[in-house]
């Protein structure tokens, strides 16, 4: 399967990310995210767009989390802490762009997805969109402690508990409840409502929303603690191995707690 790629295009201030993988749900593969990182700096060297939207080719997915077949090759917990660094650090960059971000969600925003969705300064679904980090049943993998703190920082705990230990998936209608959501959108209205959306915000001071992006970053970021031995216990189990296994066999994993 097809690598996919990041897209990066501007016009008229604003500049329009893609995540081209639709064959996969735009599923990350480990080049996708490469991308996504030099297109942060790109946009954070360029500096003239005036807003950034972030987008899933094909219509069914924002983005469908990281290709799970790429853990395969995992062999130890160690592998899970390079991972769960180098995730972060993309999504940092993504977090730290100096202009408004907008994602728009259309069907399927889960795992790494979410976690790109949760990084922008907002975001506009559909009522087919759905949000979830299903790894309890899926994989058997962790979030680090930043990205567990964004979640948190936008949906509430009690919200990501259930995500996360009950691998519940929200539908856009809670998703805009909470906040998450800045709106939900019929198909057909979608693309006016973006360009209506980035007309607004690239119509104010961009000083003051550059220091205020900074500033809710840093109280978000604020003195997290270490996550290197969560990180390690959960990549170097056995129920992790099982399952990456399960998955690439097509199979309902079993799991036994090591």
């Amino acid at each position: 399967m097809s690598d996919g790629a990041v897209e990066l295009t501007a016009r008229d201030g604003v500049a329009s990310v893609v995540f081209n993988r639709p064959q996969a749900r735009n599923a990350m593969s480990w080049a996708m995210y490469q991308q996504l990182s030099r297109v942060c700096d790109q946009l954070q060297a360029d500096g003239s767009a005036r807003v950034v939207t972030f987008r899933g080719a094909g219509g069914e997915a924002f983005v469908a989390g990281t290709d799970i077949g790429q853990f395969a090759a995992f062999g130890t917990g160690e592998d899970g802490v390079a991972y769960e660094q180098q995730i972060d650090q993309c999504i940092g960059k993504l977090e730290s762009l100096p202009m408004p971000t907008v994602a728009v969600v259309e069907g399927w925003a889960i795992g790494g997805g979410l976690a790109i969705a949760t990084a922008c300064d907002f975001r506009i679904g559909t009522p087919a969109s759905r949000f979830g980090v299903p790894i309890a049943r899926t994989l058997g993998n962790c979030l680090s402690v930043a990205n567990l703190a964004r979640l948190c920082a936008v949906f509430g705990m009690p919200r990501v508990r259930r995500m996360l230990m009950l691998a519940e998936t929200l539908a856009a209608d809670e998703a805009l409840n909470c906040g998450f959501l800045l709106q939900v959108s019929e198909p057909g209205d979608l693309d006016a409502d973006v360009a209506g959306l980035c007309g607004r915000l690239g119509g104010l001071a961009p000083v003051t929303q550059s220091v205020t992006k900074e500033g809710l970053r840093r109280l978000a970021s604020h003195d997290l603690p270490a996550d290197e031995d969560l990180i390690r216990r959960c990549y170097g189990s056995a129920d992790f191995r099982e399952g990456v296994a399960a998955f690439v066999g097509k199979r309902k994993p079993v799991w036994c707690g090591d």
